[in-house]
Formats: C-alpha cells, sequence, structure tokens
C-alpha cells in the first residue's frame, strides 16, 4: 500500500488472472437466457462471464466496468472492439489485498472507489491504470475504521457506495444482525451501523446522513432532484408473506428509516413493538415483495428505452433464500413522478427462478451503459448479461 501511494512499483507480476469468456460454461449460460422474459422490443445477451459478479461501476469515460464481488477480487471488464460483448476480463489491482470488494462506484471525474467490508480505497484514473498490476490509490478510510472492528461480521458487510452532486462519498453500512440487541442502539447510531453514512472524499468530515436502514445493498442519486433512493431487505424470520421489502427515498439528511422498530414497510418487529419508534420515521416508498432480496438499483437517463423507461428505476432482485415458495430472481421497473415519488412498479425480467423452484441465475445489481443499454450482475453463475432494446 505504502510504495502505491508513493506511485512506486511493487514488483507484482505481469501474469494477470483472466476469465475465459468463449468455453462451453459461456455457451451453456447463453442457452439459460432463453428462459428470460422481457417486454416486447427487449432483448437479453451475455456480455460477460465474471465469477462472483456483484456491484457493476461502468467507466465514465467508457474504457472499462469494474465488478466487486463478496470475495477478494475485483475484476474490470473491456470490450475492446465495442461488439457488445466483453473481449477480456481480468483482476483489477491484483497488487492490492481486498476483502469483501463488493461496493465499486465512480465519480465523475474517474475516480473509482471501493467500500470494503471495513475499509475504502480509491483509484484515480482506474480506467486508464487497470492495464498494469500495480494502480495509484488512497485510503479514504484505513481498514478497521469503516466500522469498529468489534462489530466486523460476516454478515450484512457488502458495502455499496454512491458519490453525490455534493461531491460527497456515501456509503451503506448494514448492521450484523437480523434485529440488533437494544444495547448496541447508542454505538449504531453514532457509527453509522444500520443506515448510510457519507463524507468528502479524503474520507473527511464524516457523518451519519440516514438511519434505521437494516441492510442496504443498493442506491442512486434521482439526477432531476438529488434525492438518495435506496433498497432495503427485511427481517427474516417472520413468516413467508411479511414483512414487505423496500425501496425507499431519502430526501434530506437525518431521517430515519423505522428499523429496528419496523422490520419492513409498517410490520412491527417483535422484539421492539414495546418501544416507541422515532418521530417521523417514514415508510418506504414502494413495498416489495416478501422476502425477493431487494439489492442493486439504477435510474435510467438514457435515450435507447422507450420513453416510459426514462427517468425510472431498474431495481434486482436477487431472490428469495428462506421462504416456502421461493420469489424474486428477477429485474424490477417502478415509475418516478413529477413530484419525485415512486410511481407504479412492476415486473420487467423474470426467468431465472424457473417453474421448479430451481434458480438458473440470481440478479444483483443493474447499470446503465453509456449506449443506454442496461448491465445485470448475476453472481450464482458469475456473469454479466447486457438488456437491450430496438423497435
Amino acid at each position: 500500500m505504502e510504495r502505491l501511494q508513493g506511485m512506486q512499483s511493487t514488483g507484482t507480476s505481469m501474469d494477470f488472472v483472466t476469465v475465459p469468456q468463449t468455453d462451453a460454461y459461456a455457451a451453456q449460460i447463453r442457452e439459460n437466457l432463453k428462459a428470460i422474459t422481457l417486454p416486447d422490443g427487449f432483448k437479453i445477451d451475455l456480455y460477460a462471464v465474471v465469477p462472483d459478479a456483484r456491484h457493476i461501476a461502468v467507466g465514465p469515460q467508457g474504457v472499462v466496468t469494474f465488478v466487486g464481488t463478496r470475495k477478494q477480487n475485483v475484476w474490470a471488464v473491456t470490450d475492446r472492439n465495442r461488439d457488445r460483448v466483453a473481449d477480456e476480463v481480468k483482476e483489477f489491482a491484483p497488487s492490492v489485498e481486498f476483502t469483501i470488494p463488493n461496493g465499486v462506484c465512480f465519480s465523475p471525474d474517474g475516480f473509482l472507489f471501493i467500500a470494503e467490508q471495513n475499509r475504502v480505497l480509491t483509484f484515480p484514473a482506474a480506467e486508464f491504470f487497470y492495464e498494469s498490476p500495480d494502480v495509484a490509490l488512497g485510503e479514504v478510510i484505513k481498514k478497521g475504521n469503516l466500522v469498529p472492528t468489534s462489530e466486523e461480521s460476516f454478515n450484512h458487510t457488502a458495502r455499496v457506495c454512491r458519490v453525490g452532486a455534493d461531491n460527497m462519498l456515501y456509503v451503506s453500512l448494514g448492521q450484523p444482525y437480523n434485529v440488533p440487541p437494544p444495547e448496541k442502539s447508542d454505538l449504531y447510531a453514532e457509527q453509522g451501523i444500520g443506515g448510510i453514512i457519507r463524507m468528502n472524499r479524503d474520507g473527511t468530515g464524516r457523518e451519519v446522513f440516514a438511519l434505521g436502514v437494516r441492510n442496504s445493498v443498493g442506491m442512486q442519486f434521482n439526477p432531476a432532484n438529488g434525492d438518495l433512493w435506496f433498497t432495503d431487505n427485511q427481517v427474516d424470520g417472520m413468516g413467508d408473506d411479511k414483512p414487505p421489502g423496500e425501496l425507499n427515498r431519502a430526501t434530506e439528511a437525518g431521517q430515519h428509516f423505522g428499523f429496528p422498530f419496523f422490520g419492513g414497510g409498517s410490520v412491527r418487529t417483535t422484539e421492539y413493538e414495546s418501544k416507541e419508534p422515532p418521530a417521523g420515521a417514514r415508510l418506504p416508498e414502494v413495498e416489495m415483495d416478501a422476502h425477493a432480496a431487494d439489492l442493486g438499483m439504477d435510474f435510467y437517463t438514457g435515450q435507447s428505452f422507450p420513453e416510459e423507461y426514462r427517468g425510472g428505476i431498474f431495481s434486482a432482485q436477487h431472490g428469495s433464500w428462506n421462504r416456502t415458495t421461493p420469489i424474486g430472481a428477477r429485474i424490477m421497473f417502478t415509475s418516478v413522478a413529477a413530484d419525485g415519488s415512486a410511481g407504479d412498479t412492476k415486473v420487467f425480467a423474470e426467468g431465472w427462478l424457473n417453474n421448479n423452484g430451481e434458480y438458473l441465475g440470481r440478479p444483483v445489481d443493474v447499470a446503465q451503459m453509456r449506449d443506454g443499454s442496461l448491465l445485470v450482475s448475476d453472481d450464482l453463475v458469475g456473469a454479466i448479461y447486457r438488456i437491450s432494446y430496438s423497435e
């Protein structure tokens, strides 16, 4: 780390780990995609084989797309000949040891941020340094300082990040429990655990932006008015059909979104049903199906999709793990009204969960490409798909 920060070589091998893109595994993924249903005019294709693919950051220069994982790799995905299929998938920054580098996001001026389990790094000009094993980097938050090490958990530590129009970095901090014990309340409120924090891009000025968030693994700013929207995963073990999943909207700093007093929507948790919720606690803009596991999301600002999709939200449902009848594994679309509130929500793409209750894939994140097409990650299959439209 010190050598990289000093712009010095580390001696890391130039023999990158790469992922084959033209073998039988890729061919079978393409075969499975025939089961996916979309509205008329849309089609889905395999963009890249990317092991453990989670959150997606499309480079603002259009050179390369970065993909995080819940393991130790960040992948650099390049379509060199611009045929809308990736030619190369290779390990990003092999000279850096990552721990659950799930959250990847770009600033408009080309800085890549990676939010790990308990660290945040930044990579200036990542789209151009990625060809080398050594990359320019900075520590936004040093390892062990994102959350107290006493709260460093294997559970709910897939962070996500975004850079807002205020040029501040926003990071979600899922709390480790299904429902946290009351004795954790003060510490979590102070640190922003079970919430969203924000800071200057160099890590200074850290503050808690929102609380009452159980485990958000997807957020994006509405470019029309600056509101921060985010998904949240509800409490487990309350039944197949409750509580609902959430799509939330933060209109200003300091708002509370109900957890753990509410397990999802307006459904009270057993553990906190006798306690008074915070005054003004906000209910979700959209209640999603219970246990569908709503994760990554993005606003659609492109021009290639029909008018009805422009300005709306695409979001990924990972699929249930503890529901008697599985649900989810699909892409949802939510329209956004002129006043900034949510309109209708409907299924946009489905078929990854077949009639036998078998998962053919588990979508994680969505991200818009510069050409207006939509990328979808899948950490079960280990792939990135591309959804495009033609009349």
